[in-house]
C-alpha cells in the first residue's frame, strides 16, 4: 500500500432518513357503510450504521466520498398499510477505528470486532395513521401524525492501527529496514530522516506456522508531543500495540539518553503507554566487531536493568531470530 493510500483520519457528514407520514385515509367500499378510518403508519427513516470490516486496513474509501444519507421512510396508505422503512446506510471501517462527534470531540464508540455494528444516527420514527385515534367520541378522525425528521451531524473517523508489536525510534534508526527483513512488507527505505510518513504493517512469520503483526511507526523526535517533526499525529497508533520495540542505532552518541527521550515523549502523550511491555534493540550492529559489542553490553547493564535489550543487524541478520523469540515470549506471557 502506498503512503498516499494510507488514510487514518477523515471527517464525514452523515444524515439519517425522515420518518414517513401516517395516512388519514377513510375506508370507502361499496356495500360497506361508514367504513371508518383505516390510514396506515409511516415507515421508519433509515439508520446510519458503522460496521467493522477486518479486510479493510485504511480509511482511503472515505477520501473522495464524505457525505452519506440514509433513505426516507415511505408514507402510510389505506387498509392500515404501513409504509416501507427507509434504507439504512452502512459505513464500513477497519478494526481499531474510533468514532467521534466532530463538533464536541466526544468519543462515541470504537469498532474492534469484525461485523460489529453500531447505530450512530437513528432514523426518524414514522407517524401514526388515523385509525390509532378513533374512539367512541371521535369515530372519524381526519388527521394523522407527520413523520419525525432524521438527524444529521459530522463525524470524525480516526484509525488506530491494531498490531502486536510497534516499532518506536528516532528517524533513520532502521525501523523500516527491520520491518522489511522480518516481514514481507516493502516500506520505503532511504538514507534520510522521515522516510516513513505513514505507518506500515507487516506479518512476522514465526515457528510452527504462527505469526504476529508488526507496525513501523514514523520516527519520533524530541518535542513530538508538542508537535515538532511529524508531531503526535502518528502516536495514536502506538496505543493499540501490545508490545513496544524501541530501536536505537549502535552509532548513537548516547543510547541511554535516546531511550529516555523516546520514553518521555510517550509519557507526555499518554502515560498509559509506559505500562506496555518493552524491549530495546540496538540496531546497525554490523558496523561493530564482537569486542566492541561486549564493551557496550557491559556499559548498558547499569542503564537497562529492568528492560530487556539485545544487539541486532537487519543487514547481516545478527540477532533477528533471537528477537523474534523474545517478542513471541513477551506477546504470550
Amino acid at each position: 500500500m502506498t503512503e498516499g493510500n494510507f488514510v487514518d483520519y477523515v471527517k464525514v457528514h452523515v444524515a439519517s432518513g425522515n420518518g414517513g407520514k401516517g395516512s388519514a385515509h377513510l375506508r370507502r367500499e361499496k356495500y360497506v357503510a361508514k367504513g371508518g378510518p383505516d390510514g396506515g403508519d409511516g415507515g421508519r427513516g433509515g439508520h446510519v450504521i458503522i460496521k467493522g470490516n477486518k479486510n479493510l486496513w485504511t480509511l482511503v474509501h472515505f477520501k473522495f466520498k464524505k457525505h452519506f444519507k440514509a433513505g426516507h421512510g415511505e408514507h402510510g396508505s389505506k387498509s392500515r398499510s404501513t409504509g416501507a422503512d427507509g434504507e439504512d446506510v452502512y459505513l464500513e471501517v477497519p478494526l481499531g477505528t474510533v468514532v467521534r462527534n466532530t463538533e464536541t470531540n466526544e468519543i462515541l464508540f470504537e469498532i474492534t470486532e469484525d461485523g460489529e455494528e453500531k447505530i450512530v444516527l437513528e432514523g426518524g420514527m414514522g407517524g401514526l395513521g388515523n385509525w390509532h385515534f378513533k374512539s367512541a367520541t371521535n369515530q372519524t378522525p381526519r388527521y394523522a401524525q407527520p413523520g419525525i425528521k432524521g438527524q444529521e451531524t459530522y463525524l470524525t473517523l480516526e484509525l488506530k492501527v491494531l498490531a502486536d508489536v510497534g516499532l518506536v525510534g528516532f528517524p533513520n534508526a532502521g525501523k523500516s529496514t527491520l520491518l522489511s527483513v522480518m516481514t514481507s512488507a516493502k516500506p520505503k527505505i532511504a538514507n534520510y530522516e522521515f522516510t516513513t510518513l505513514k505507518p506500515n504493517l507487516g506479518i512476522v512469520e514465526y515457528r510452527d506456522f504462527q505469526s504476529f503483526v508488526m507496525a513501523d511507526i514514523p520516527g519520533i523526535i524530541e518535542g513530538a508531543a508538542e508537535g515538532k517533526g511529524l508531531g503526535h499525529y502518528f502516536l495514536r497508533h502506538i496505543e493499540r500495540n501490545a508490545t513496544l520495540l524501541f530501536l536505537i542505532p549502535a552509532d548513537s552518541k548516547d543510547i541511554s539518553q535516546e531511550y529516555n527521550i523516546l520514553l518521555d515523549e510517550l509519557r507526555r502523550y499518554n502515560p498509559e503507554l509506559l505500562d506496555k511491555a518493552r524491549i530495546v534493540a540496538i540496531s546497525k550492529c554490523d558496523m561493530l566487531d564482537q569486542e566492541l559489542i561486549d564493551e557496550m553490553n557491559e556499559d548498558m547493564k547499569e542503564d537497562f536493568k529492568d528492560v530487556p535489550y539485545m544487539f541486532i543487524s537487519s543487514v547481516s541478520g545478527l540477532g533477528i531470530q533471537q528477537l523474534k523469540d523474545r517478542l513471541w515470549k513477551l506477546l504470550n506471557e
